[in-house]
């Protein structure tokens, strides 16, 4: 990742299941980005695994990257949606999925806290606009359309001006059970 930039996101130490999915995303056209899209076309299963292996397996020191100016009362509705979620619109908590430190679960869900604030926001918008997915079932998309804009900016703002835990591993496979 490129903190300085504010947008793309750091690969070390992701989980291998998750990096793995992403690189056939970009390969079978559910997630649109024209530079990664071109880089895996022609790579073989095989090797997009032992490329998510050798990126989880990076052990680099996290930069902070920008983060907005918001108000304490946007802070602290992202600081609701990521602990409690919704009910009332059926969004669950980002920690519910994402784990109770937000570093992710291994095999295959990434961590939240270290991302930057324009990346978290980007992609959750990527969902919405049908830009970004993956095989069913895809809750990340489910989540996200019941998200509002200002939803979405509380809880990017929030996960981007978070300080990050001593240990940034991802949890153990089975210490969470996601809610959808």
């Amino acid at each position: 990742g490129t903190p300085e930039s504010g947008f793309f996101p750091r690969l070390a130490g992701k989980p291998a299941g998750y990096l793995a999915r992403q690189l056939k995303d970009f390969h079978d056209g559910l997630r649109k980005y024209a530079p990664m899209e071109y880089t895996v076309r022609q790579l073989s299963p095989e090797y997009m695994r032992e490329i998510a292996e050798y990126f989880a397996a990076q052990e680099v020191p996290y930069a902070r990257s920008p983060v907005p100016n918001v108000s304490e009362e946007l802070r602290q509705r992202g600081d609701t949606l990521v602990h409690h979620g919704d009910p009332s619109r059926q969004i669950p908590p980002c920690a519910a999925c994402h784990g109770t430190q937000l570093t992710g679960v291994q095999p295959d869900i990434p961590g939240l806290v270290g991302l930057p604030y324009d990346y978290i926001s980007s992609q959750l918008g990527s969902w919405r606009t049908k830009t970004r997915a993956t095989v069913a079932p895809d809750c990340m998309s489910q989540i996200a359309n019941r998200l509002s804009d200002s939803d979405i900016t509380a809880v990017s703002a929030w996960l981007a001006s978070r300080e990050l835990p001593a240990d940034m591993h991802a949890q153990a496979p089975g210490t969470v059970t996601p809610p959808l």
